[in-house]
């Protein structure tokens, strides 16, 4: 492996920028930081659109730096190598998920935990190593410090795997963190979205006998027939309710609108556990006696570190995982943010990057 050619000159790059609160995107040209000793540039193929893109696009959260290109589900391939890269060769199909750094030296880093790093560099909209912001997928090209790059293993199809890169571990991570990845035992998924729907396919590789939780009994077809679960239970059904009351070990909940917990921690066994996942915009009522009285407990648990996410894809691949994905051209994004606003998408839009984005 050599340096790039261009070894410390900036990389001019074209994307897709939101520039104000209205949340619309448009074409923007930027650059990208040199390519370093350690850093991989990655020729983006496919990436996925997560909530938090559309969450980030409006400022919704109150932190976004305008113009800001997101997209932190990505999938490329490796077009130039730092002198002192030892993972990657030009020509590798790798992903980026939702971190591109961090300080490598706290304790949470030093146990491959780097997503709980104090001090974090996110994909997109977070200061840079070299000053800059950093600029997501939606984009032709980015350059990730090598670390930070994980391997698309063979047999993992490149568009359906993007949204592995966050939904994927999202959810892989807490089954695998609190013992639910164990077989036989009742796992639990609210919410059939771009989380969902993958929470039941690694709860159903790991052994475990799932149960979809939704508000819509007219998800239970998808649940069951297509996804393979092994039952569905209508949240809003006292009857169901009382029948699964008891019965589960874990529950992961997906959902980011606000919801009643109440109902979820009856559903569980003593000692059970709710991991949060999803990011509900107002606080939730937490109920402190069922807690109490089945020493239960309410969790929470966000994306995984590298070693992880590299865990997750070979399982992926070994077990046949990969996301429901409607694939769409860059200049369709606006329309798919307004439709995953009404959570109109099974499961996950995946931008042929590739193909569509033109400079």
């Amino acid at each position: 492996m050599t340096k790039g050619t261009e070894a410390g000159i900036p990389k001019k790059a074209v994307g897709w920028a939101a520039s104000d609160t209205s949340g619309v995107y448009a074409p923007f040209h930027f650059t990208r930081r040199a390519n370093g000793e350690k850093d991989v540039t990655i020729k983006i193929l496919f990436c996925g659109i997560c909530h938090s893109d559309l969450h980030t696009a409006k400022n919704d959260w109150g932190f976004t730096t305008y113009p800001v290109v997101t997209g932190h589900e990505i999938v490329g391939e490796v077009t130039e190598v730092g002198g002192k890269v030892g993972k990657f060769a030009v020509g590798d199909k790798v992903g980026v998920g939702c971190l591109v750094g961090s300080c490598r030296s706290c304790e949470s880093c030093k146990v491959d935990a780097e997503n709980y790093c104090p001090k974090p560099i996110f994909t997109y909209n977070s200061p840079d190593v070299d000053g800059t912001r950093t600029q997501g997928g939606y984009s032709d090209i980015v350059v990730v410090d090598e670390h930070f790059v994980v391997r698309i293993p063979q047999g993992l199809p490149l568009d359906a795997a993007a949204p592995l890169l966050c939904a994927g571990i999202t959810v892989y991570s807490p089954l695998k963190y609190f013992g639910l990845a164990e077989p036989g035992l009742h796992v639990g998924v609210v919410g059939l979205g771009g989380l969902g729907h993958v929470a039941v396919k690694f709860a159903k590789a790991f052994g475990a006998k799932v149960t979809v939780i939704s508000t819509s009994p007219a998800k239970k077809q998808e649940a069951v027939d297509r996804l393979g679960a092994d039952s569905f239970l209508v949240s809003r059904d006292p009857e169901q309710l009382k029948e699964a009351t008891g019965s589960m070990d874990g529950i992961i909940d997906t959902v980011s609108a606000e919801h009643p917990l109440l109902p979820l921690l009856g559903l569980l066994k003593s000692h059970g556990k709710i991991i949060m996942v999803g990011a509900p915009e107002k606080p939730l009522q937490l109920p402190v006696f069922p807690l109490l009285a089945g020493r239960k407990t309410v969790a929470g648990s966000c994306i995984g570190g590298m070693k992880e996410t590299q865990e997750m894809l070979d399982f992926a691949a070994k077990h046949g995982i990969k996301a429901d994905i409607e694939v769409i051209p860059i200049d369709y994004v606006n329309t798919a943010m307004e439709r995953l606003a009404k959570a109109d998408v099974r499961y996950r839009f995946v931008i042929d990057i590739a193909n569509t984005l033109k400079a």
